[in-house]
């Protein structure tokens, strides 16, 4: 936005509780409205803001202006499944929305997808995997697809034996060796149940049978995803890994935008590698495939009790390899079955949370 100044203004920025880092980003963009949904963190800025800015708290203020008639665009980045119910609100409005928020597929995929298309709002995805796909479809039949691949960079445990695995400390699953993603999701890719969650997310985004997706491990991280096609041909997305470049993607595909990114250089890059995920040491690819071909209490159930176990991991309280086995273990304890409401999405994800510390509490 602060590169192309021209074609973007901001109307309303939300934040949670970094009231300083929502300071600095109000006075560089100066959008119409910020929203805090941390009640301390709103009362912090309160004649803080620059002139003209309104201050507005809490997650309802969120929803209104997710659907307000003066915007346009929305860019979807709440952690969690808090960012749900403003994402919704964006797609029943009709807007064009960013997705970088996974909760809303994997919890809710059903619910969202439909009303998108009962909206006609523009869902393009903002993780790196999704844009790759969704750029690699376009102009071509979606009933040529034979596979859709998604690339893995194999975390910081891609070429460690499985049976050493048990011995993990969170300090080594968080150190990433090429994102610096925050704790949770760092281990989510340690786990590789971060690329568990993007097959479920691709699954709704692109109307995709179980059978169709795939993950494979990619260390490079500079082809991002593969659409293979009847034909034989395989498209491939390629670009040095940085984030602006699916953002700049979601908020303008065409014509495209300077990102400011590096340009990509195979010559320099070398050799690319791809291997195929060991699901001895990534057993959550192999329990996706169960979520994969279930109903959406699965899917939700999957992302609550991941949550769970992975802050027990986090906190000392289990092992790394029992945040799979734990998820796993919450899942036979759960019914497979369709959910339309979101209040059903609420009670699932309730009850996969309490399935889960009794599990991890055993």
């Amino acid at each position: 936005m602060l590169r192309h100044p021209d074609k973007f203004t901001a109307h309303a920025l939300v934040g949670h509780r970094n009231s300083d880092k929502m300071l600095s980003l109000a006075r560089q963009l100066r959008p119409s409205w910020v929203v805090m949904t941390d009640e301390g963190a709103a009362a912090a800025l309160k004649g803080q803001l620059p002139a003209g800015v309104r201050l507005a708290c809490g997650m309802d203020a969120a929803i209104n202006l997710a659907s307000d008639v003066d915007t346009d665009m929305v860019m979807a980045a709440m952690v969690g499944s808090a960012g749900l119910p403003a994402t919704l609100a964006a797609v029943r409005a009709g807007k064009r929305v960013g997705l970088a928020n996974k909760e809303c597929l994997v919890t809710a995929g059903r619910i969202f997808m439909s009303a998108a298309e009962a909206s006609g709002a523009v869902v393009v995805p903002v993780d790196s995997e999704h844009a790759a796909v969704h750029q690699c479809l376009q102009g071509h039949e979606r009933g040529s697809v034979k596979q859709v691949v998604l690339t893995a960079s194999g975390g910081p445990f891609r070429d460690r034996d499985p049976a050493s695995l048990h011995a993990v400390t969170p300090a080594q699953a968080i150190a990433h060796p090429n994102w610096d993603m925050g704790a949770k999701i760092s281990i989510d890719s340690a786990t590789m149940m971060n690329k568990a969650l993007e097959l479920i997310e691709a699954r709704w985004l692109f109307d995709l049978p179980p059978e169709k997706l795939s993950a494979i491990i990619h260390p490079e991280s500079i082809v991002h995803a593969m659409v293979e096609y009847q034909d034989g041909s395989a498209l491939a997305q390629l670009a040095m890994p940085d984030m602006r470049m699916p953002i700049a993607y979601a908020m303008q595909a065409e014509p495209r935008l300077d990102t400011g990114i590096s340009w990509l250089d195979l010559a320099k890059t070398g050799t690319l590698h791809f291997h195929a995920v060991d699901h001895l040491r990534f057993p959550a690819m192999a329990l996706v495939q169960q979520v994969l071909r279930g109903e959406d209490s699965l899917a939700i159930t999957l992302n609550a009790a991941n949550e769970v176990a992975n802050a027990a991991f986090r906190d000392g309280r289990i092992g790394f390899m029992q945040i799979v086995t734990t998820v796993e273990q919450v899942l036979a304890r759960v019914d497979d079955r369709a959910v339309v409401t979101l209040d059903e999405v609420w009670q699932i994800d309730e009850h996969a949370r309490s399935l889960a510390e009794e599990v991890i509490g055993a």
